[in-house]
C-alpha cells in the first residue's frame, strides 16, 4: 500500500521555508524525508511525515496550500548499485519514475530509503516485493 506524501506550495523568498517548519515543530510533526523543489516564483516542498493528515490539518489551518500524493518508499541497501537495483526492479516491470528523493538514513544499520512517485504504486510495490525488496507502509513511516 502506497504511503500519503504532503506537498507544499510556497512563495519563493526568503523565509517561507522557516516558517512552514516553525508550523510543523510547534505541531510536534515529524519530517521522516524531505525535498525541496524550485521556480524563480514558488516552490514545492515534499515530505514524508509522521502523520500525514495531521500535518495537512496544521498546514491548512496556517494558511498553506498543501495536498497528498500516493509514493513509495523503499529501502535499498546502502551500498553501492542499491539505487540501480531497485530502478532494475522497476524498469522489468515498466514502472515509469517520475521524480524520487533520499529519505533521512533509517533507524535500522545499513539501509537507506528512497521514496518515489510512480505512475502505478500498486504494479511497483509488487515488482519491488517480488525481488525481496521491503517497501514501507504507512504505519511504518516512523521507522524511516
Amino acid at each position: 500500500m502506497a504511503i500519503k506524501q504532503i506537498s507544499v506550495f510556497l512563495e519563493n523568498k526568503p523565509g517561507t521555508l522557516h516558517l512552514m517548519t516553525e508550523v510543523l515543530t510547534k505541531a510536534n510533526i515529524d519530517m521522516r524525508a524531505l525535498s525541496v523543489a524550485e521556480t524563480k516564483d514558488f516552490g514545492i516542498v515534499r515530505m514524508i511525515v509522521n502523520d500525514v493528515y495531521e500535518t495537512a490539518a496544521v498546514l491548512k489551518e496556517a494558511g498553506y496550500i498543501c495536498s497528498m500524493t500516493p509514493v513509495v518508499a523503499v529501502s535499498i541497501s546502502d551500498k553501492i548499485g542499491g539505487l540501480n537495483s531497485v530502478l532494475n526492479a522497476l524498469n522489468a516491470a515498466d514502472v515509469n519514475v517520475e521524480y524520487m528523493y533520499a529519505a533521512l538514513a533509517g533507524k535500522k544499520n545499513g539501509t537507506a530509503y528512497m521514496i518515489l512517485r510512480v505512475e502505478e504504486t500498486e504494479k511497483a510495490e509488487l515488482a519491488l516485493r517480488a525481488k525481496g525488496f521491503q517497501v514501507a507502509t504507512q504505519e511504518s513511516v516512523v521507522e524511516i
